[in-house]
């Protein structure tokens, strides 16, 4: 009887976490098909309000009682003043994009999402202003990143480009497509030149006695490859593209920057922006937030920001990191608490 009731509480065990699995399974599932149809959703945020607010509490903070009150009384009949404005009287808008640029620029998802939406409602006296961080990436990357830039332009929008940290190869890249372009005196600036670096284990294989095939069809669909033996006319044709690729790059900053002597500052240097002014690279020497407070009190500042949703995968391994964080420091307690005390 006992050897039953063992039996029959192991195969309850054994279908509860059979359960627990499949029930899991079409949870994930599940979840991933409703991430499938999610594209993301643009935020906004007022900026120009935020910082007259945070003025307003210093300022009342700073005042006697009396005036504290007579002054939120006047803020209010201002804030009811402007809003009986007509459209028409308001002023022009600053919208604000902040774009950080990893290696493959997979950023330019969001920066196109955030420049449709702008264009969608701008007019020709707003200005939009992109923070650019970037050391820059793959070429094709930076192009679309650029191109979506030169959108703005082409609506006849005002484009102004904040470098605080830097901008270098794709970033200046992106940077030089802007009317004007402001740096922090200490920002990486410039990097006008391409670079490709790969290994190859060729004669690794050869150590092994391992052979390497690879067949192709066009005299140059592979120059340099990983595993094969590379000879001098690949990378003859490897250099001449990346040549080319450079030519482009120097076309494409000098028809953006006519000031530039293009020949002096296409070199693969990147300079500080204090030197980079005075080759006409950048053309204000000042930080992001100081532009922007001259105009907090002037315009609407508007910062948009398109939020992508979160893969799965990505959600588990947060969690699984969080998890294992707290199951450290458990441990650690666990350990600590013998040594504590009186």
């Amino acid at each position: 009887m006992d050897y039953l009731y063992d039996f029959l509480l192991f195969l309850a065990k054994s279908i509860t976490l059979i359960g627990a699995v499949v029930l899991g399974v079409v949870v994930i599932v599940l979840a991933a098909a409703k991430q499938k149809g999610k594209k993301g959703h643009l935020e906004c945020e007022d900026l120009s309000a935020e910082y007259q607010q945070s003025c307003a509490q210093l300022e009342a903070h700073l005042l006697p009682e009396a005036r504290r009150k007579q002054l939120a009384k006047e803020k209010k009949k201002e804030a009811k003043a402007r809003k009986s404005l007509p459209e028409t009287m308001m002023a022009a808008r600053l919208f604000v994009i902040d774009f950080k640029g990893s290696v493959d620029a997979k950023e330019v998802v969001a920066l196109r999402e955030e420049v449709t939406a702008v264009l969608a409602i701008a007019k020709p006296e707003d200005e939009v202003l992109v923070r650019v961080e970037s050391g820059g990436g793959v070429v094709h990357g930076y192009g679309l990143c650029a191109s979506q830039l030169q959108r703005i332009r082409d609506r006849g929008i005002r484009l102004t480009v904040a470098i605080d940290k830097v901008a270098a190869s794709g970033g200046y890249m992106m940077a030089c497509v802007a009317q004007h372009i402001v740096a922090a005196p200490f920002a990486i600036i410039g990097s006008i030149g391409v670079v490709a670096q790969l290994p190859n284990f060729h004669r690794l294989l050869q150590k092994h006695d391992i052979d390497f095939e690879q067949h192709t069809a066009g005299q140059y669909k592979r120059t340099l490859t990983l595993f094969g033996e590379n000879d001098e006319a690949g990378r003859e044709k490897f250099r001449e593209e990346l040549e080319s690729i450079h030519r482009q790059f120097k076309q494409f900053v000098a028809e953006h920057r006519p000031r530039v002597d293009i020949d002096r500052v296409a070199t693969g240097e990147h300079w500080l922006a204090t030197e980079a002014m005075a080759l006409n690279l950048v053309d204000e020497l000042k930080t992001s937030d100081d532009y922007l407070q001259q105009y907090y009190l002037q315009r609407q500042v508007i910062r948009l920001h398109f939020k992508q949703p979160k893969r799965l995968g990505d959600r588990f391994a947060q969690q699984a990191a969080v998890f294992f964080v707290h199951g450290i420091e458990s441990i650690l307690q666990r350990i600590r608490s013998p040594f504590q005390g009186g």
